[in-house]
């Protein structure tokens, strides 16, 4: 029996970093599809919260089926005052980076499913 955890480490040490992150960044957040580097789509294969509240995205070609990492930076300020702001009037917080996703509870902190980044302690 293997650990799930170290089998999922091992996915995402294997992934290759993206040098327009900023560029795909945009894309993932609007809906869009995102383009490969050596051709194709990116498909997402895992979200995943790291641990300083940043998330990461674990991609694969569908050209080529090479896995690739895109780090999504942890939240600013001004987002998280949003979504306290939005807990306080007693509505469902939702992501302020996605179109129309609801924040998920994940033990202690409400994190998008999307993009894995934590926004508030529940």
């Amino acid at each position: 029996m293997t650990n799930s955890r170290s089998a999922s480490s091992s996915v995402s040490d294997a992934a290759m970093g993206l040098s327009n992150s900023l560029d795909l960044l945009r894309l993932y957040y609007e809906g869009g599809q995102l383009p490969s580097p050596p051709g194709g789509f990116l498909m997402v294969l895992r979200v995943q919260p790291e641990n300083d509240g940043s998330g990461s995205v674990i991609l694969e070609c569908t050209a080529s089926s090479l896995r690739y990492r895109l780090d999504v930076p942890k939240a600013t300020r001004t987002e998280r005052k949003r979504v306290r702001d939005e807990m306080g009037e007693g509505a469902e917080p939702k992501c302020p980076r996605h179109v129309d996703q609801f924040l998920i509870r994940m033990r202690n902190d409400l994190l998008c499913p999307k993009c894995g980044v934590k926004y508030a302690k529940a």
